[in-house]
């Protein structure tokens, strides 16, 4: 905003402006008082949850980072028409509201965690873990900075997380499922049927003359809106990434190798051995036990003299890092079975024996140079990347566009002359260009032609982008889609006459008539389908006549469409199989920690609900509409 601040000021025009601009600002600090501007709930406010002002800036962060996510799980950009339809922008006020509800009673109840306690948290997080499978700082900040985190911002808010989860956990603490519920759910979902099938096709439809201009012009005006040519935008971008700009096969063999052996002890896996382990105060006390070990008295039974149990001596399968230093020496070099002779230790004298062991394997450098050269390409891109990034602001703060930005610092910028907001090109295809899961469709959609666009976070970089032109929606004529009119009325004519069809069946199945006569009438196949639940996909059963025999009675018959009414399937349930519930299967111990889930997932939602009603909470809807674009 700041450089499309100066650009405006930069002639006498945008000079005048901004100095009205500036002026009203003034005046209204002059009228009401600049403490006022911070005051109260105003215009950059979403949503205020108790003393807890939710900013529009923040909101935008969030919802952003949202729909990118889901643009990534999906494949393809998601739109803020799309996403309002799937009611998103409302779970996401939701969720961040309920957040800050949980955030205030945590301030409340004076719920505090340590800086060691959310160290160890992201320490042991599965998604930070490198080759070696130990925490790699470097893969940690790539991943954060591809979600749009810093280093402080992601930090701060799992250590929300862990605030939350101890008052959530509490209030989940000791819920329990009625037996009856988990009788009726598993009888629910493992009701078996079985139901013998017919299916009408294109065949069974007979011939389907061609229209009558005539005809084909009406049927034309009543479904006009489905042929209307979407909005299409012109645009250009260039993406600016570690991914793009580190090339893994430039790396030598003889960096990687330098890397590897570094690692060499982490990216292999190290041999384990079974320890039993008693320790003594002195040697002469460890050497007579020893003596009496070798003479047949077991670890366990000199345990038990001591107060020990078999768990006390026992170490299980153990890496020799994890020993002390004597001991672990010591131990890795006697040959399975054998028992040490007195080690002295930081502990004291140890005695040892050694059970089972677990060769390890070296890490081999041929399996791993493709994966360390990637490292390597990376951490070195993610540099230039923030070279590139600070070089490529001040083009665009001099008023050069993205095309002219790239072609300056030797940067590939991709133009695509018009995609609609489905991400689709004129042939109705998705446009190749687009690199998956950037979502620079929807933004560009959000904005206007000659704006000055931020950037967009993408893949650990930066992408920008530019509106070249708009073509608007328009209704097109006959002639421009008429194979497409004329196969529509083809496929309503086709559905229509099998509806038909198959209604008149089912009238002749429900008067008594069998499946197979009726189908030999139209030299149509019966065909079967057994043993199936509500969450199965037999061969060659559509998911909506799944559904369908399930709301079926026994030796009742029913049709459905599939394939947008191309066909439809007559069936008849043939077979109802009633479960029996054993409370000691695997199957009924996930449901019920499934509803142990849900359950609590109800308990806290009612409890955020009352925490909500309870500290005051207000949506400010203006600014709500304004992140989420359902102003436009």
């Amino acid at each position: 905003m700041l450089r499309g601040m100066r650009k405006a000021s930069s002639n006498w025009v945008g000079k005048t402006i901004m100095a009205i601009v500036m002026g009203v600002l003034i005046i209204s600090f002059g009228i009401w008082g600049i403490a006022d501007i911070f005051k109260g709930f105003g215009q950059s406010t979403v949503a205020k949850v108790g003393s807890t002002e939710i900013s529009l800036n923040e909101f935008r962060q969030i919802y952003t980072d949202r729909l990118q996510q889901i643009s990534r799980q999906f494949g393809r950009p998601l739109t803020p028409d799309q996403a309002r339809a799937f009611g998103l922008d409302r779970q996401v006020l939701q969720q961040t509201i309920a957040e800050a509800a949980l955030d205030e009673e945590a301030r409340r109840l004076g719920l505090g965690q340590s800086d060691e306690q959310i160290r160890q948290v992201i320490m042991n997080d599965p998604n930070f873990k490198g080759v070696g499978g130990s925490f790699d700082p470097n893969r940690f900040q790539a991943v954060i900075r591809n979600f749009g985190y810093t280093e402080q911002r992601y930090v701060s808010e799992q250590r929300k997380v862990s605030l939350r989860r101890q008052i959530t956990g509490t209030i989940g603490a000791g819920l329990e499922p009625p037996k009856a519920m988990i009788d009726v759910l598993t009888r629910f979902q493992n009701e078996q049927r079985a139901i013998e099938f017919v299916r009408l096709d294109a065949a069974q439809a007979g011939t389907i003359d061609a229209p009558s201009p005539e005809a084909l012009a009406a049927y034309f005006e009543d479904h006009k809106v489905q042929f209307r040519a979407p909005e299409y935008r012109k645009i250009s971008f260039v993406v600016v990434s570690p991914e793009e700009i580190g090339k893994w096969s430039e790396v030598s063999d003889e960096d990687a190798r330098k890397v590897f052996d570094q690692r060499k002890d982490r990216l292999g896996t190290p041999e384990k051995r079974q320890i039993q382990q008693l320790v003594f105060p002195n040697a002469a006390e460890a050497q007579a036990a020893r003596e009496r070990l070798v003479a047949g008295t077991s670890f366990e039974d000199l345990a038990k003299e001591r107060g020990l149990s078999a768990s006390d001596v026992d170490l299980g399968l153990v890496t020799k890092s994890s020993l002390d230093s004597a001991v672990g020496n010591a131990a890795f070099a006697l040959p399975e079975g054998e028992i040490s002779q007195p080690i002295q230790g930081a502990l004291g004298t140890s005695i040892v024996k050694v059970g089972k062991i677990e060769p390890g394997n070296e890490a081999n450098y041929a399996s791993l140079a493709n994966d360390i050269k990637r490292e390597i390409a990376t951490e070195r891109a993610r540099v230039k990347v923030n070279d590139l990034r600070d070089k490529m602001e001040d083009e665009r703060g001099g008023g050069s566009s993205v095309i002219d930005a790239a072609q300056k610092l030797g940067l590939t910028a991709v133009t695509i002359d018009a995609v609609d907001r489905s991400g689709r090109g004129p042939n109705g295809q998705p446009v190749a260009s687009i690199p998956q899961g950037l979502d620079v469709v929807s933004q560009a959609f959000n904005t206007d032609v000659g704006v000055d666009n931020d950037s967009i976070s993408f893949k650990g970089g930066y992408v920008w982008y530019d509106v070249l032109a708009i073509t608007p929606s328009r209704d097109r004529s006959l002639d421009e889609v008429r194979d497409q009119v004329e196969a529509r009325w083809r496929q309503d004519q086709i559905a229509a006459k099998l509806k038909t069809k198959a209604t008149e069946m089912v009238q002749k199945l429900e008067a008594g008539g069998k499946l197979a006569d009726v189908a030999a009438a139209i030299n149509a196949k019966v065909e079967t389908a057994t043993g199936f639940k509500r969450d199965d996909s037999p061969a060659g059963v559509p998911a909506n006549v799944v559904t369908a025999a399930f709301r079926t009675a026994k030796d009742g018959v029913g049709q459905t469409a599939v394939n947008g009414g191309s066909e439809v399937i007559i069936f008849r349930v043939t077979e109802i199989v009633e479960p029996t519930v054993d409370a000691a299967s695997d199957a009924v111990k996930k449901l019920k920690d499934s509803l142990d889930r849900a359950l609590t997932d109800e308990q806290v939602a009612s409890y955020v609900n009352k925490l909500e009603t309870d500290i005051g909470t207000t949506i400010n809807q203006a600014a709500f509409a304004q992140v989420t674009g359902a102003n436009q």
